[in-house]
């Protein structure tokens, strides 16, 4: 694990080694988070895979690998979402990172999670201009749509069952329960 006596900078960022394991860096600072779960895994994949058969491949990509999404340079903020859905043509990548907003973002959340934590994740989502995201609750099994109104991420609605497409991907409606690990 790295330490830094002051937060680090873009620049040292970019110097460091590519991760191991799974970290985001908060205003210069390095957080390294345990691997996720298998029934969050399972989710994540799940609901990769419903999206990508829907979805034109060749103009959109489906990540849920672990990828450096720029917030800020200065401080510099990273965040590993969970997925993010991204129009090719829209990309900004810049040292390697992308360094623009997703079209959807959507987060797993574990039970370790804190409000403090998410409501600091929306926050950054909100600076990038993350117009869609989605919070998904495995243990309650619910689904929440926050959109991106006025330059603040609000939540639009919270949903247990039905089907539910992407504000920018209609063509691509999800069954609700299809998300979940069998």
């Amino acid at each position: 694990m790295v330490t830094a006596s002051k937060p680090l900078s873009y620049e040292e960022w970019l110097q460091l080694p590519e991760a191991e394991g799974k970290e985001e860096v908060v205003n210069g600072v390095i957080v390294k988070m345990p691997p996720n779960k298998l029934p969050h895994v399972n989710t994540v994949e799940n609901l990769a895979d419903l999206l990508k058969a829907k979805l034109n491949r060749n103009a959109v990509w489906v990540l849920t690998t672990n990828f450096g999404l720029v917030i800020r340079q200065n401080p510099v903020t990273t965040r590993t979402p969970d997925l993010a859905v991204f129009v090719k043509s829209n990309i900004v990548e810049r040292d390697g990172y992308i360094h623009s907003a997703p079209e959807l973002l959507i987060e797993v959340l574990s039970p370790g999670n804190t409000r403090a934590e998410r409501a600091e994740k929306l926050q950054d989502y909100e600076s990038l201009g993350v117009p869609e995201v989605w919070v998904l609750s495995p243990e309650a099994q619910t689904v929440e749509v926050l959109l991106l109104q006025s330059g603040r991420l609000a939540t639009a609605s919270i949903l247990r069952e039905g089907l539910l497409a992407p504000t920018k991907f209609p063509e691509a409606p999800i069954e609700i329960s299809a998300i979940w690990p069998k």
